[in-house]
């Protein structure tokens, strides 16, 4: 089994967001860079891969191996990736547990462990904090 397509970097973030075309999303991304460090006392770090070394924003670490494999692979607990549609936020859980507080969040969508905001403006700050820590402490069992 081919190993992850994806893995820490050393890229630097700042250099990352500041690479941003769009200026409404490269603050977006200042904001929740911010946000996620405030939650997770991390600082961060860069994922990617050979052609774009730096796609997502993680927080924490976590080892797992895959079913049927010996590999032990590395992921983040709590991500982010400002992407030119949308933020895409990695929460790795199954976000629907949190339904009502998604549902005061604002205007988002989400699937099993991801939220997809289109712009910060979007949503309720406050509320989006209460989704991080509240995933953030669960992913601590990781």
């Amino acid at each position: 089994m081919a190993g992850l397509s994806t893995y820490p970097t050393d890229q630097d973030i700042k250099t990352h967001i500041n690479s941003i075309e769009q200026a409404s999303k490269r603050e977006d991304a200042r904001t929740l860079w911010k946000l996620f460090q405030a939650v997770t006392h991390d600082p961060g770090r860069t994922w990617g891969n050979e052609k774009n070394p730096a796609f997502i924003i993680g927080f924490g670490a976590y080892t797992y191996q895959r079913k049927g494999s010996k590999d032990e692979y590395q992921w983040f607990k709590l991500g982010f990736a400002p992407r030119k549609s949308q933020l895409t936020l990695y929460l790795m859980c199954d976000v629907s547990r949190d339904e009502a507080l998604l549902s005061e969040i604002g205007k988002c969508k989400w699937g099993k462990g991801c939220l997809y905001i289109n712009k910060l403006a979007d949503i309720d700050l406050g509320k989006l904090k209460m989704l991080i820590k509240q995933t953030w402490e669960r992913n601590q069992n990781l």
